[in-house]
């Protein structure tokens, strides 16, 4: 560690041993947030209604609190938009992170309470950074500087002093001093509205800077680190920035770009480092490189609970049986859970729509397994978008490709009571013959997931998969269409609707006529 570095990593290792305490005292942990919760509760609307004391035990709380959608917390928010106080959180909240997703809604506005934003977001983005410098003691992390890529501002006034806006964009408005010390590029580029214009002059910023890591989601700093090269001529991002050492990257799947990413940054010491930062929260980091799991964050004001993929049903209300969430000491390794969180920016037993699979539950570490609704269940298979990543990472490389993004749904054949998975997916490098790319797929997915096997088995259920070469861009131009471009906004993977498949398709027939 270069003498900056060390100076303020000796200021942290208070943190690191609270950090590590998490194995140790996990229940201990998350009963004293319910309790914090608990606390503010009692002086919320919402807290009356329920019942909810500080006084209240875990049982009490669970029994009186509804789990909770977007579509059940939406009134309550609404009144907070308009200035009501005291609604979900004490006093008012002022900043909303708009998000896109899986409500009825064309956009959800979560809070997001500056407590919220403190203890929860901030605290997380310090703790990555702790750990990596726990783990890489060589580092030279504050001799550089920081490249951030966050999402368009273009705040929304929502009238009564509320303003909605990207929640990475909120972060870097309200980042504490270091960060913003720390950081490029300078916060009014990075607030920039326009996504193609604040590309370029990003690449302007930056191109000259001693940058020496990188914080996004990779599909979008994929495209910008691109036009870096475009605009210096480089051969690849080392030569551009020889001290670069690590990318905290989160939002997506990595594996499908760990390769190109290898290529681009081609350095024997690039390091990769996975944060898991929702609208709703700091929820986990990679705390240590050679395990797969990430270590759930137990003391950023968040009450974790975990409902079994299989007792929810959203089309119901309620959307699960109320006894089925449990608590984090009691899940188990390798089941896949829903997450419901309960956070200091207002919502309570509420349903983020991610799913995850424990690793390890000493400490707690956990994998994004895929969504609530971002999966093929069509014919029995559940295909999680965990599975289909790792496949099209397997099948990039036996085939020497690159996969830039993707999306399946089911096809129906009811005349055989029969059906397949159709795949649109766009290359950054075609493999030699798709037809190859596509038996590999289908094979890999039947190693990774029995019910899809069982299913595939003699095509009983499921005929081979069938694959279509997307048109370069093509995804960006249908996010751009829909005003998404860049942030948190991110291409669905899998679904059991053909809705966004055949969006898609009909740009391609569009083109072609």
């Amino acid at each position: 560690m270069d003498l900056k570095t060390k100076l303020v990593y000796q200021w942290a290792k208070m943190r690191i041993r609270a950090i590590e305490s998490y194995r140790d005292n996990a229940r201990e942990i998350q009963l004293k947030q319910l309790k914090r919760l608990l606390g503010r509760l009692e002086r919320t609307e919402f807290g009356r209604r329920h019942a909810l004391t500080r006084n209240c035990s875990y049982h009490d709380f669970a029994s009186r609190t509804p789990v909770q959608s977007y579509e059940e917390v939406k009134a309550d928010v609404e009144r907070m938009i308009r200035g009501e106080r005291d609604i979900l959180i004490p006093g008012s909240c002022r900043w909303y992170a708009k998000s896109s997703g899986t409500t009825n809604d064309k956009s959800k506005y979560i809070p997001a309470p500056y407590t919220h934003l403190h203890d929860c977001h901030y605290r997380g983005g310090g703790d990555a950074l702790w750990l990596y410098l726990r783990n890489y003691p060589d580092s030279r992390f504050f001799s550089t500087k920081g490249l951030v890529l966050g999402g368009s501002h273009a705040p929304i006034d929502l009238g009564s002093n509320s303003s909605a806006g990207d929640l990475s964009a909120i972060l870097v408005q309200h980042m504490p001093a270091l960060g913003a010390l720390m950081r490029v590029p300078s916060t009014k580029t990075l607030l920039m509205d326009e996504w193609g214009a604040k590309m370029k002059a990003i690449v302007r910023e930056v191109a000259s800077a001693k940058v020496g890591s990188l914080s996004g989601v990779p599909s979008w700093m994929m495209v910008m680190l691109k036009e870096v090269l475009d605009y210096t001529g480089a051969d690849n991002i080392s030569e551009v920035w020889p001290s670069l050492e690590v990318f905290f990257h989160g939002g997506i799947s990595f594996e499908p770009y760990r390769e190109a990413y290898q290529e681009l940054i081609p350095s024997t010491t690039m390091r990769y480092e996975e944060t898991y930062n929702a609208s709703e929260g700091f929820i986990a980091i990679q705390d240590d490189p050679s395990q797969r799991g990430m270590l759930l964050m137990l003391d950023y004001g968040t009450f974790y609970e975990f409902v079994p993929v299989e007792a929810i049903d959203e089309s119901t209300d309620p959307i699960c049986d109320p006894t089925a969430p449990i608590p984090l000491w009691e899940v188990e390794p390798g089941k896949n859970y829903a997450i419901l969180m309960s956070t200091l920016g207002g919502l309570y037993r509420y349903l983020i729509g991610d799913t995850v699979q424990f690793t390890s539950i000493n400490p707690y570490r956990i994998i994004i397994t895929g969504r609530t609704k971002h999966f093929i269940n069509a014919f029995g298979e559940e295909l999680m978008v965990a599975n289909a990543d790792r496949a099209i990472a397997r099948a990039s490389y036996e085939t020497k490709s690159k996969v830039a993004e993707y999306t399946a749904a089911p096809h129906f054949f009811h005349d055989e009571g029969k059906g397949r998975h159709d795949w649109l997916i766009e290359f950054s490098t075609p493999p030699a013959d798709i037809d190859t790319f596509a038996r590999v797929l289908d094979e890999e997915l039947q190693k990774l997931n029995s019910d899809y096997e069982a299913k595939r088995y003699m095509d009983m259920t499921l005929k081979p998969l069938a694959l279509q070469v997307a048109p370069s861009g093509l995804f960006h131009r249908w996010l751009d269409e829909k005003g998404k471009l860049g942030g948190q906004h991110k291409i669905p993977r899998l679904a059991n609707s053909r809705k966004h498949l055949d969006e898609l398709l009909g740009m391609i027939s569009q083109t072609n006529a």
